[in-house]
């Protein structure tokens, strides 16, 4: 019996305790629903494009307001004023005649459907270096 193997007298090591995850993402989605529910979300369409105090100063002084000018932004991306179709410098030729003609000229922009947001940009740019002061961009709504 003198054969026999020495006695081992350590412990196994106890394995690492696991760190359980979903009591963390029970936390987390409590969390996310609750800053959700109590969050205020900004309406983007709210914010105005001119301010009141400039509003309310045209309606103080009225001045003799001619009839606007209406661009509409074809798909190709080209301004047309009156049916024909023209280049942004002959664009801004004809905005800056008019506005030495007329000095409050209000220009409208009234992009179709299927126009890039680039070509109306480059529109509203053309017409700023023009000098044009009152520019509004129309959107039509469709009918449902």
């Amino acid at each position: 019996m003198t054969d026999a193997a020495p006695l081992n007298l350590r412990r196994p090591r106890p394995a690492r305790a696991l760190i359980s995850l979903v009591a963390m993402i029970d936390v987390l989605l409590i969390l996310l629903v609750f800053f959700m529910v109590t969050s205020t979300y900004l309406d983007l369409d709210m914010i105005p494009a001119v301010t009141q105090e400039n509003e309310q100063s045209a309606l103080a002084a009225p001045e003799r307001v001619g009839t606007p000018l209406l661009i509409r932004i074809g798909g190709d991306g080209q301004p047309v004023i009156a049916g024909r179709a023209m280049s942004h410098d002959n664009l801004r030729d004809l905005l800056e005649t008019r506005l030495a003609a007329e000095p409050g000229l209000s220009v409208m922009i009234l992009p179709t459907g299927t126009a890039r947001t680039q070509a109306l940009v480059s529109a509203m740019d053309t017409a700023t270096q023009a000098g044009v002061r009152q520019l509004r961009v129309i959107r039509l709504d469709a009918r449902p």
